[in-house]
């Protein structure tokens, strides 16, 4: 899963892609380098992150889904939001996955997306962007992201979703360590009866090992994405898709060797 963020102010690649040309030339260069879904955002989630309104995160992002619906081959585009009415307008232009990293906040997202007949990505985070980072007190930090993940998955399906994948939400309300040790423990929500969806890259969990900028995570993120894959995650949400599908294959070759 490529990232491309129609946002001023994400934490990794805020304003580089906010006009609607420079992303969908962008995603193609994504797809061109392997990507097999291509997730569009218009609001940042980045700690401390201020809310933008639904028609901002619409005007951003609709020109960039039309632009590219039917002109990427067979990846598939996924709408990265958590309003359900969003997710209405994406799917309809041309969004097939709607990724919610906030686990169903809107309580109009679930019959929403069921409606559409969209898949739907589950993901951990407590609070909001703004009180996440405040949020972090758990006695087993995978045991606990592991049964609020099971919740989500029951009320996706009772609400008619067909297909469910599940984020433990890297660095959404967990501390470095946190996130550390869930990579390490991946393979422990394997059983969750979902595909499992892991978005690592750049994250400030690598700054906190590293001690480098998000523009300098590159080797650290291509570390993480490996164990990932290695834990169990079927989908890894990347910036840099070249180099982390290479570090992928040769994951593979090795692996089945």
């Amino acid at each position: 899963m490529g990232v491309v963020n129609v946002t001023p102010d994400s934490f990794s690649d805020g304003a580089e892609f906010l006009d609607a040309p420079s992303a969908i030339a962008y995603a193609r260069t994504l797809v061109e380098e392997g990507a097999d879904i291509i997730d569009i955002g218009g609001e940042s989630t980045r700690p401390g992150a201020q809310p933008v309104s639904a028609e901002e995160e619409m005007a951003r992002v609709l020109p960039v889904i039309e632009g590219l619906a039917g002109q990427i081959g067979g990846a598939l585009i996924s709408i990265d939001t958590w309003k359900a009415s969003v997710a209405r307008r994406a799917v309809d232009a041309g969004a097939r996955i709607v990724n919610d990293v906030t686990g169903g906040r809107d309580p109009e997202m679930l019959g929403t997306v069921a409606g559409l007949g969209a898949g739907y990505v589950h993901m951990h985070m407590r609070g909001t962007p703004e009180t996440m980072a405040t949020l972090t007190d758990y006695e087993d930090v995978v045991h606990e992201v592991k049964d609020e993940l099971s919740r989500g998955i029951a009320q996706a399906r009772e609400a008619g979703i067909i297909e469910v994948y599940v984020d433990p939400g890297i660095g959404f309300a967990k501390t470095a360590d946190q996130s550390c040790e869930i990579l390490r423990r991946l393979s422990e929500l394997a059983d969750l009866g979902a595909p499992l969806l892991v978005g690592p890259s750049r994250k400030s969990f690598i700054g906190h090992i590293t001690g480098l900028p998000a523009d300098q995570r590159l080797e650290g993120t291509i570390a993480a994405v490996v164990i990932s894959v290695l834990g169990g995650a079927s989908i890894v949400r990347v910036h840099d898709v070249a180099s982390a599908r290479q570090a992928l294959i040769v994951t593979e070759a090795i692996h089945d060797a």
